[in-house]
């Protein structure tokens, strides 16, 4: 039996979703349409922040390749096996030179213990987006995804998205603005739930909700 564990499981009539609802009528649309939500969550911080780096400018689909591929070269994703692992044999894989550095950039960072996985839920979120943007390679966006998706925390909001913004830009575009400004003017009455905000406008893009409707009726 496969053991999933969850970082977010979210119902449209829990106690947080109901407060997003209700300050929000184009919000509440959406919500109530897509349902409920479950996001699978990654127990390994290293395994979460190589695949991040393998993936990035790339499609879901290349990305996933990839991964795949350096995970058969090293047998299991791992400080120690990325370090073991030839370097050509992971470039034949398909990481590029800088890839490849920045990944064992972060597994020398575990190995050396200045780089603790644990140490980070009791870490505030600007904190943990300070440690790891300091690793060559890991920017904020990357920082932001890590707080949602490994730490789940309730509260971030990642402006730089373009996702996001395309997605905002899209459920409020009876208003004046671009997704940007759709998301600065409204995260403070997102607040503290600013994460659960960003899991329905990404799957509004996921489901093809986007796509399929020029405006959200």
């Amino acid at each position: 039996m496969i053991n999933l564990t969850y970082v977010f499981e979210v119902d449209p009539n829990t106690r947080y979703a109901r407060e997003l609802r209700e300050n929000d009528p184009l919000l509440d649309r959406l919500i109530r349409r897509i349902g409920p939500l479950r996001i699978a969550g990654e127990r390994d911080g290293f395994l979460y922040l190589t695949r991040s780096l393998v993936g990035q400018q790339l499609s879901g689909k290349a990305a996933a390749t990839i991964f795949r591929r350096v995970e058969l070269v090293c047998g299991t994703i791992a400080p120690d096996t990325v370090l073991a692992a030839d370097e050509e044999a992971l470039r034949a894989a398909g990481l590029s030179r800088n890839k490849l550095g920045y990944i064992r950039n972060v597994a020398e960072r575990v190995k050396a213990g200045d780089l603790d996985f644990q140490a980070f839920g009791e870490l505030e979120d600007e904190e943990v987006v300070r440690s790891l943007t300091s690793i060559k390679g890991i920017g904020r966006w990357t920082a932001e995804m890590f707080l949602i998706f490994y730490l789940g925390r309730p509260d971030v909001l990642s402006l730089g998205d373009r996702g996001l913004q395309r997605a905002a830009e899209w459920l409020y575009a009876a208003d004046k603005g671009d997704g940007l400004a759709h998301l600065q003017s409204r995260h403070a009455q997102w607040k503290p739930y600013s994460s659960i905000v960003s899991l329905y406008l990404w799957e509004a893009l996921n489901s093809g909700l986007i796509a399929e409707e020029a405006e959200f009726e």
